[in-house]
């Protein structure tokens, strides 16, 4: 039973919104719809005119043969020709061959994480160098790595103390490649490491003290016990780097190749740039990024599909 205390001034605040008159509970759930619709109306207008617009603006400019100033509508031309342009076909088996850093990133978080679980010696502080590289920007981390790397930078100088030539990295394809991965590497793992580390914690720490005292060694824990709890965390990590690796890179590549030596470490998003604002082949350029966000769409649904199996078996 409602309270007579309680239900009178709930009454009296009804009749006051109504000039006297209490609200029925239809007419208080449609005022309170309202006010819901009102709340969020600022929100919706932002996804509106910041997503769904230029979302839809892209796909109609990628029907077009244009510059940005003039338009003639060509339909489904710069996809024809994008697809048969062997230029895609290298720079997308570009972007297949930096998935390479994906399987690196994700055993370098796993590592760092149940090392940081087990709090070793100084965790708190190695937890916070880990996630240094992820305050600084893409732009910051490929110069440094390009100082690192540069014909007279401080590993040539290393080598050098060895007795061993000079190499210039970013005058081949394999040598820059190797020092992008490095930098995806190095730039990325932290921040896995710390998502890996929140799936930790939400693993009874019992599991581990009983399986200690049966005797089960590091690895054992590992395999056992660890990878299975956190398959779920594992398949999100797994996720996001896909995905970061094929819309993502454009930062590295600006600064420390431009997508050199020729198209050798050119990605799909430093193409869509090219195309975009670097030349007059604008609509191309939008075709591109139709094209990259179907791309990663199935991307996401064929991981999940996969990862969901899994769990399954």
């Amino acid at each position: 039973m409602t309270s007579p205390t309680l239900a009178a001034p709930v009454a009296s605040a009804q009749a006051g919104a109504t000039g006297g008159q209490p609200l029925r509970p239809s007419s208080w759930r449609r005022r309170e719809r309202v006010i819901g619709i009102a709340a969020v109306a600022p929100a919706i207008v932002l996804v509106l005119g910041f997503m769904v617009y230029p979302v839809c603006y892209a796909v109609w400019i990628s029907l077009n043969k244009t510059n940005g100033v003039s338009f003639e509508f060509i339909g489904l031309d710069n996809y024809v020709k994008l697809l048969v342009d062997p230029l895609l076909h290298k720079v997308f088996l570009n972007n297949v061959l930096f998935l390479i850093s994906v399987p690196l990133v994700i055993l370098a978080a796993l590592v760092c994480s149940v090392l940081l679980y087990e709090r070793i010696r100084g965790w708190r502080l190695f937890r916070i160098l880990f996630f240094v590289p992820n305050v600084l920007s893409t732009a910051v981390i490929g110069l440094m790595f390009k100082s690192l790397f540069s014909y007279r930078g401080p590993i040539n100088a290393i080598l050098q103390q060895f007795g061993l030539p000079p190499i210039d990295f970013f005058a081949n394809a394999g040598p820059a490649i190797f020092v992008i991965i490095l930098a995806l590497v190095w730039s990325g793992f932290g921040y896995q490491t710390i998502i890996l580390l929140s799936g930790l914690s939400s693993i009874n720490p019992e599991i581990f003290e009983a399986a200690t005292v049966d005797g089960a060694g590091w690895w054992k824990r590992l395999w056992y016990i660890t990878l299975p709890n956190i398959r779920g965390v594992l398949a999100l990590v797994c996720i996001l780097n896909v995905l970061y690796t094929f819309t993502a890179l454009f930062g590295f590549i600006f600064v420390m190749t431009a997508g050199g030596p020729g198209y050798d470490t050119t990605t799909l998003d430093y193409l869509i740039y090219t195309l975009a604002f670097s030349s007059t082949r604008l609509g191309e350029g939008s075709a591109l990024a139709v094209m990259v966000f179907l791309l990663i769409g199935t991307l996401t649904v064929v991981q999940l599909k996969f990862f969901r199996v899994a769990e399954d078996d």
